[in-house]
């Protein structure tokens, strides 16, 4: 029996570039728990990770890291390239206000922004993304290896809301999906029947602060995905760090989507929020 070398050649080094993976890393837990994912499976990792957001521990969890700045897309384009990789996935939180002063848009940064008629999140991910796919790398779901990272639908905690907080959860909710859909933010908080806080530019722990001083002991946080909000790379995420500013705040209840949120910690997250009677509800619309 021969073998023929060239084509099992072939075969092999097939099968190891299907196993290629980019990461875009920003910031948080999210990128790291990926890549133990996606090593556990075979996965080599090549991850562009950015400067003064991601966790430098990352480098520990991928085999091959390219530190860039915000706005630096041909690095990223060109790293990939470099290393055969055709597929990719988008994770990590950026700090919104490092848009105003840590950030080096190159001449493709530049291109896509001035074909932009504004820079709110959803336009500069999708553009981004958009150039990412016609330079040949595909962006698939950051959940892809993760799906039990999901918010399951139901009361995940001891405490239950109130009638008042239900009521404060559907004007929460709708309220969410309208700045969503005008692409503000993605989270709210109300008490007493009345807004306290909308989320911008500052983020979510910000916001639930600031609903939370005004709620005295009665805010609602709500958190949902954006009507058009593309989920493969912009899923809105809670954990433990979610729960420890709601409690420092003073907000009773956090409600997220059902299928549409991931949730890191989760065992830990709900002992917290159990301990400090703060009730965790996911809903579907």
């Amino acid at each position: 029996m021969s073998i023929n070398w060239a084509k099992r050649g072939d075969l092999q080094r097939s099968r190891k570039d299907t196993m290629r993976i980019g990461l875009i890393a920003g910031g948080g837990q999210f990128p790291i728990i990926f890549s133990k994912a996606a090593k556990s499976k075979g996965f080599v990792i090549y991850a562009v990770a950015y400067n003064n957001e991601t966790d430098p521990d990352l480098k520990n969890h991928v085999d091959t890291i390219e530190w860039i700045h915000l706005g630096q897309i041909k690095r990223v384009i060109k790293f990939f390239k470099k290393n055969a990789v055709s597929q990719a996935v988008m994770m990590g939180a950026i700090t919104k206000t490092r848009m105003f002063s840590d950030v080096r848009p190159d001449i493709k940064a530049i291109s896509l922004i001035a074909g932009m008629r504004h820079t709110h999140d959803d336009g500069l991910l999708r553009g981004f993304v958009a150039l990412l796919e016609k330079e040949g790398i595909e962006i698939k779901s950051s959940i892809f290896l993760l799906p039990d990272l999901l918010a399951q639908k139901g009361c995940w905690t001891k405490r239950k809301p109130t009638r008042s907080e239900k009521n404060d959860i559907e004007i929460g909710w709708r309220v969410a999906k309208e700045i969503g859909r005008l692409d503000i933010g993605q989270c709210v908080v109300v008490g007493g029947g009345s807004v306290l806080a909308v989320e911008a530019i500052d983020g979510t722990d910000a916001t639930i602060m600031r609903g939370g001083r005004l709620g005295k002991d009665t805010a609602v946080v709500v958190k949902v995905c954006k009507p058009d909000q593309d989920i493969r790379f912009d899923i809105p995420a809670i954990g433990v760090q979610t729960i420890k500013t709601m409690y420092e705040a003073g907000a009773g209840v956090l409600v997220v989507e059902a299928g549409k949120a991931v949730v890191f910690d989760r065992e830990e997250m709900i002992h917290m929020a159990d301990k400090y009677g703060i009730a965790v509800v996911a809903m579907e619309e």
